[in-house]
């Protein structure tokens, strides 16, 4: 098998990662919050502002796109909105070395911790995120922004609980 390089992620790369998505969220089939996924899936402009604004990272394989880490600013933090691996590449470090990509980016930006909202009862959400530094946290800890993102998870059908906060400090800070 060929390396994987870890890039930041252009306007060209839009069409490959919403297709990286679709094929990634198929794992999911038969969980509870599948079609909620389906229904929900990124837009093209969500991806062009993480290129713009946030922070995209790309693992591509070969000249081809097999996943990505899409990152912005909730509550004047960084909050990790997806991270996606196609299912065939899965389990070979590539979401690991999204994620470090992704975390170094915000600390270099200055961000103190980084964010995120996942599944509970699926291995390589909180349990992948856990083990590398993530904490869950209470809605006491939450900011404004990042409570309205899951209330609006809420009000769209997402069942709330499975659904977990975590926090990881980024080094230097």
């Amino acid at each position: 098998m060929s390396r994987f390089l870890i890039r930041a992620g252009t306007g060209a790369d839009i069409d490959a990662l919403l297709e990286v998505e679709r094929r990634a969220a198929s794992i999911l089939l038969g969980h509870g919050a599948y079609d909620l996924f389906a229904m929900h899936s990124l837009s093209p402009e969500n991806l062009r502002d993480g290129v713009t604004h946030g922070i995209l990272r790309v693992a591509e394989l070969d000249a081809e796109a097999v996943g990505f880490a899409l990152c912005g600013q909730v509550d004047g933090q960084a909050h990790l909105f997806e991270m996606d691996v196609l299912p065939e590449h899965g389990r070979r470090g590539i979401g690991s070395a999204l994620l470090e990509s992704a975390c170094g980016e915000a600390a270099a930006r200055g961000m103190p911790v980084i964010t995120l909202v996942t599944l509970r009862d699926v291995a390589w959400n909180a349990p992948f995120y856990a083990a590398r530094g993530f904490v869950e946290i209470d809605e006491a800890e939450w900011g404004v922004e990042l409570a309205q993102l899951v209330d609006r998870e809420r009000m769209l059908g997402f069942p709330v609980g499975l659904r977990v906060v975590m926090r990881r400090p980024l080094s230097g800070h």
